[in-house]
C-alpha cells in the first residue's frame, strides 16, 4: 500500500482530483468539499427535492441532460428568467424545483463524477451540512482502518489548470474532520493538520468572505452565494452519490 494513501488512519485528507484518485483506491467512502460552490449547490438542490447529477465542466452537459431527461445548470452569468438553474446556490434556492438537475463544475463536480465511477459512495459536504455528514459517516460505521473516510478538498484552479488550494475548502473539510475526530481509526497527520486550521480560525464565515475565492465571487456580483455558503451547520441533508446522482442518504 502506497504511503500517499495515508495508511493507518480512519479519516484521511487530500486535495483535488489527483488526491481523490489516490484516496479512492483504499477508502470506503469519499467526501468531496467544494464550498464555493459545487457542494453547497448540491446541498441546496437536494434539500429542495432534486436529484443532482455531477458532470465535468464542458459543453456536453446540456446534451447529457437531454439524454437523461434532466435540466442542465448553466454558468452564473448565463441564467435567464426562463432558465434559472446555475452553479449559484442563491439562484438554486429560488429556481423552480426540477426532478433531475445536471450540475457541471470544473472542480467538485469533476471529482465527484470520477470518484463515483469506481462504485464507492461519494458524499457532498459543505459548511452548511458538515456536522450532519460527520454524524452520518460515524453512524454508518466509517472511520475505521478497514472502512476509512477520505475527505477531499476540491480546491480551485490557476489559469494554467494547476491546483490552487483554497481557504474555504480547507475549512469545509476541517468541519467534517472535526465531526470525525473521535473515530476508531483516528486522523491521519494530513487530516489533523487540516483540522488545526479550523481551530485557529475564530470566525469561519468571515474567513470565507475574506478569502480570495469569496472576494472573487463578491466582486463579480455574487456576494449572496458567499453568504449562503458561509452558513454553518444549518442543514441535516447528507447528499450521497449513487447510481450517477446525489440524493439524500
Amino acid at each position: 500500500m502506497g504511503v500517499f494513501t495515508q495508511p493507518g488512519a480512519g479519516a484521511r485528507f487530500d486535495w483535488g482530483l489527483t488526491g481523490a484518485a489516490e484516496l479512492g483506491r483504499v477508502c470506503a467512502v469519499l467526501v468531496v468539499v467544494d464550498v464555493l460552490s459545487f457542494t453547497t449547490a448540491v446541498e441546496v438542490a437536494v434539500s429542495r427535492g432534486s436529484r443532482v447529477h455531477p458532470f465535468p465542466w464542458g459543453e456536453q452537459a446540456a446534451e447529457y441532460a437531454r439524454r437523461i431527461g434532466a435540466v442542465a445548470a448553466v454558468g452564473r452569468r448565463q441564467t435567464t428568467p426562463e432558465h434559472q438553474w446555475s452553479l449559484s446556490p442563491a439562484a438554486l434556492r429560488t429556481a423552480p424545483v426540477v426532478a433531475d438537475l445536471v450540475l457541471p463544475s470544473p472542480n467538485g463536480s469533476a471529482i465527484s463524477a470520477a470518484a463515483s465511477a469506481t462504485g464507492m459512495p461519494v458524499v457532498a459536504a459543505c459548511l452548511r451540512n458538515a456536522r450532519a455528514v460527520g454524524r452520518w459517516l460515524r453512524h454508518q460505521g466509517y472511520g475505521t482502518n478497514d472502512a476509512a473516510v477520505g475527505v477531499v478538498a476540491a480546491g480551485e484552479r490557476w489559469p494554467d489548470g494547476s491546483l490552487r488550494p483554497s481557504v474555504e475548502d480547507q475549512l469545509g473539510a476541517a468541519c467534517v474532520l472535526d465531526a470525525l475526530a473521535g473515530v476508531p481509526g483516528g486522523l491521519s497527520v494530513e487530516a489533523a493538520m487540516a483540522l488545526a486550521a479550523l481551530a485557529s480560525t475564530p470566525d469561519v464565515p468571515a474567513a470565507v468572505r475574506g478569502c480570495v475565492s469569496g472576494r472573487e465571487l463578491a466582486e463579480g456580483g455574487f456576494a449572496e452565494d458567499v453568504e449562503v455558503a458561509a452558513e454553518i451547520g444549518v442543514s441535516d441533508v447528507v447528499p450521497v452519490l449513487r447510481q450517477g446522482y446525489f440524493a439524500p442518504a
